[in-house]
């Protein structure tokens, strides 16, 4: 009865209030949606993007159905529209797994370990990979094929020697033998990367139709 004496006092009818409550609710909740979305795109576009391992190049640090975060702000957000980067905390490393633009393919997204980072030289002997004329061996680096391909025929196992030029990155993969990398194509120019892998957020076997437990939260180096 009061709430109908006060809706008869203002005006307006209980019909009329329930109504007008009902649109607020729907604006609300439509807010909320439009904040969520627009939110998820800052995250995406200038800080963390997920990524899904596509092939058996970094077996056995990565395999086929691991999920990953990249972090896009680690080497510096780009800025729609101009050459330039934002909130960078550093350079690309030798050692580091990044996710670039498929130099050949920009519509395709790779990810390689850094090897020769701008000034390097890099060269290619019989499998073995050395840096600046010192051996460079990688924990995670693995051969799954005992034959050594001749120079004349495959850069696979020797190539170079090349220098990195600047603002370009030589990256491989750590299935050495199965990688197809800057040895065939050369170099992955800075305006390409897309940023660091840092962490595993999920992991599915296919072939079992199951979780890889042992996977999911673990740090990628």
């Amino acid at each position: 009865m009061e709430e109908y004496q006060e809706s008869t006092q203002s005006g307006v009818s209980p019909a009329k209030s329930e109504q007008i409550k009902k649109k607020s609710l729907i604006r609300e909740y439509a807010e909320s949606i439009a904040i969520a979305v627009l939110l998820a795109l800052i995250i995406r576009s200038y800080l963390v993007q997920a990524f899904k391992i596509p092939s058996g190049s970094m077996e056995d640090t990565l395999v086929i159905g691991d999920h990953l975060l990249v972090s896009k702000f680690m080497y510096g957000t780009k800025v729609p529209f101009v050459d330039k980067r934002v909130l960078k905390v550093r350079d690309p490393r030798q050692g580091d797994v990044i996710v670039f633009e498929y130099p050949e393919d920009p519509s395709k997204d790779f990810i390689k370990r850094v090897i020769g980072v701008p000034g390097d030289v890099v060269e290619g002997k019989e499998k073995k990979v050395y840096v600046n004329g010192k051996l460079y061996e990688n924990i995670h680096e693995v051969h799954k094929e005992k034959e050594i391909i001749p120079k004349e025929m495959n850069p696979r196992d020797t190539f170079g020697p090349l220098t990195v030029p600047p603002d370009s990155y030589f990256v491989m993969g750590d299935n050495r033998d199965r990688s197809y990398d800057s040895r065939f194509w050369k170099f992955v120019r800075r305006d390409q990367i897309k940023g660091l892998a840092f962490i595993k957020y999920w992991s599915w076997d296919r072939d079992k139709l199951m979780p890889r437990f042992g996977n999911i939260g673990r740090l990628i180096n």
